[in-house]
């Protein structure tokens, strides 16, 4: 299966493993899956840690260097991405989060997330 992690998701699973559930430690830890992240959570990450958010106090430029060799697979957004926001519902707000809800869908991954919020979108989203 191929898995796309949301932000915080990658964030604990790059230096706080144990923040994860057991369900998503299971699910990153099958060899069966491919991770993916988002070139988006990236963005988000150097954004915030500018804006001295302690919960993404992370060099970004290391984490995706650490990423890559761990074997995540990259993805860029797109135009077809960008676009593909418009027909989400506004149930969540935040860019970030409903860029990767868009990524999911139109690539065909499961976005795993903690957000109850971002997990209401259903199709491609999956609360662990």
């Amino acid at each position: 299966m191929n898995l796309l992690l949301d932000t915080h998701l990658l964030l604990w699973a790059a230096s706080e493993p144990g923040c994860l559930s057991d369900k998503a430690r299971d699910l990153l830890l099958d060899p069966a899956n491919q991770l993916v992240f988002s070139s988006a959570s990236l963005w988000e990450i150097t954004i915030k840690n500018a804006l001295d958010r302690p919960d993404f106090k992370v060099d970004s430029r290391r984490l995706w260097r650490m990423l890559s060799v761990s074997g995540y697979r990259e993805l860029s957004v797109t135009g077809e991405h960008a676009v593909a926001v418009s027909e989400l519902p506004t149930i969540h707000k935040d860019p970030f989060d409903r860029i990767l809800i868009a990524q999911a869908r139109v690539e065909g991954l499961l976005l795993l997330t903690a957000d109850k919020l971002v997990a209401k979108y259903g199709e491609g989203v999956r609360e662990v």
